[in-house]
């Protein structure tokens, strides 16, 4: 056991030093207490932990989740509690980080689905307990929650306990989801914390930094963990990574970037994104938003001078502008910052909004220091930990809030309304 614990203290000093470019320039107030969410006593080796659901096509859903003992890779389901008319099949698969070897990782793809319904299933065994959820609209109005850098705080119970109670139909996350660092139990621990919300409501993700997990020598493959545990639908939109992805729900088309994978004007992501937005069609989805991890602009003192941020723009910002992409969000700066419309610094009608989101409840702390003065494109900053709603009302508005955590209180702290730019005569290309 002490060579074990040697062996995993070597392993994650490697990966903070030689995999993460953390940027110390500022102080960090201390975080809340970190949480640990063990496996409750009362689930035996083969009932399902670690549930949560994503978004496959137009009318299908992945149910993913984890058990210690091998089962068949099965959900029933149906409308009624209880009553299970429909049933699938999918994959088990598994993987191992240095000595850690995960559990049965099972991932079965149902439908399909009708909109805006309830549906009640069951992971595999016919003893395992019901869980519910809800289906998108199949037009608009949608609501999308949007936190980044969650982690495992008592902030992140904060930010989780207030998004419960938004009432959202899809949640987004830009990135850095656990915080496992390589301590891949503690993936585990982030499964069972999410489980509630992740269980009820697709939870569509992109990785960000702390995904990356890789250690020279001892584990040299990325993503091992995050390309194991949240497989999002990559394939459905003609992408050859699990890290790089779009969808459309209810009027709106989502673009996952990343931006810890290659992403240069020959890379295989660059190609990918510049053919995606040429199949959009803003008459089905008349919304396009994008997310990333690292941002493209930020007036925090935080991850300045990073090439995920200055180099991944300089490659793509012209895609984004040329297709009138209506909003950006970004996460990594654990603080909020939302920017007027902008395209290469300047503010620009036509541009996307960028709003930084990385502020769900990490373990690292905030970002506090801001660079004075503020730049004119910057609007709202807030150094606090909260979430973000996005409600597309229709084809041409939508409204933005970011809910600052305030004593554990949900407080609506910055809120905007957005036209679509392609409702905008000046913005046609």
């Amino acid at each position: 056991m002490a060579v074990r614990g040697l062996l995993l203290a070597f392993t994650s000093a490697l990966a903070f030093a030689g995999a993460f470019d953390f940027v110390l320039s500022y102080d960090r107030p201390p975080a809340r207490k970190s949480l640990f969410v063990r496996l409750s006593e009362d689930v035996d080796s083969t009932s399902p932990q670690q549930v949560h659901i994503s978004l496959v096509g137009e009318d299908k859903m992945r149910i993913s989740w984890i058990t210690e003992d091998p089962t068949p890779a099965t959900v029933n389901y149906g409308t009624s509690p209880g009553k299970y008319g429909f049933s699938a099949s999918g994959s088990t698969s598994s993987y191992q980080y240095v000595m850690y070897q995960s559990g049965e990782i099972h991932d079965v793809v149902i439908g399909p689905l009708k909109p805006q319904t309830i549906y009640y299933y069951r992971c595999g065994s016919d003893s395992a307990p019901e869980f519910s959820f809800k289906t998108p609209p199949p037009q608009l109005p949608i609501r999308f929650a949007i936190a980044g850098d969650l982690g495992q705080t008592e902030w992140t119970s904060s930010t989780l306990e207030h998004i419960s109670q938004s009432n959202y139909d899809v949640l987004l996350l830009p990135g850095d989801l656990s915080y496992a660092d390589t301590n891949q139990p503690v993936w585990d621990s982030f499964g069972r914390l999410v489980q509630p919300l992740a269980s009820q409501r697709p939870w569509m993700v992109t990785q960000g930094n702390h995904e990356i997990e890789k250690i020279p020598i001892i584990h040299s493959d990325t993503f091992t963990s995050y390309n194991g545990r949240w497989h999002m639908p990559f394939e459905d939109s003609g992408s050859d990574s699990n890290l790089y992805y779009s969808f459309d729900v209810a009027g709106v088309h989502v673009i996952m970037l990343g931006s810890y994978t290659d992403f240069g004007s020959s890379s295989a992501q660059y190609g990918w994104l510049k053919a995606d937005l040429k199949k959009v069609d803003r008459k089905k989805t008349p919304w396009v938003v994008v997310l990333i991890h690292a941002p493209w602009y930020n007036s925090n003192t935080a991850h300045q001078g990073e090439r995920e941020s200055i180099d991944m723009k300089a490659s793509m910002e012209d895609l984004l502008y040329g297709a009138r992409v209506d909003v950006i969000f970004a996460g990594h700066v654990h603080a909020y910052e939302r920017f007027t419309r902008v395209y290469k610094g300047q503010a620009n009608n036509c541009g996307p909004v960028h709003i930084t989101i990385g502020d769900g409840g990490n373990h690292e702390g905030l970002a506090t220091k801001f660079l004075d003065p503020q730049p004119n494109i910057s609007v709202f900053r807030e150094a606090s930990f909260g979430h973000g709603e996005l409600e597309v009302v229709n084809a041409t508005h939508a409204q933005w809030t970011w809910h600052r955590n305030d004593d554990d209180e949900l407080v609506a702290s910055d809120t905007v309304w957005l036209r679509n730019l392609t409702s905008d005569p000046a913005c046609e290309v």
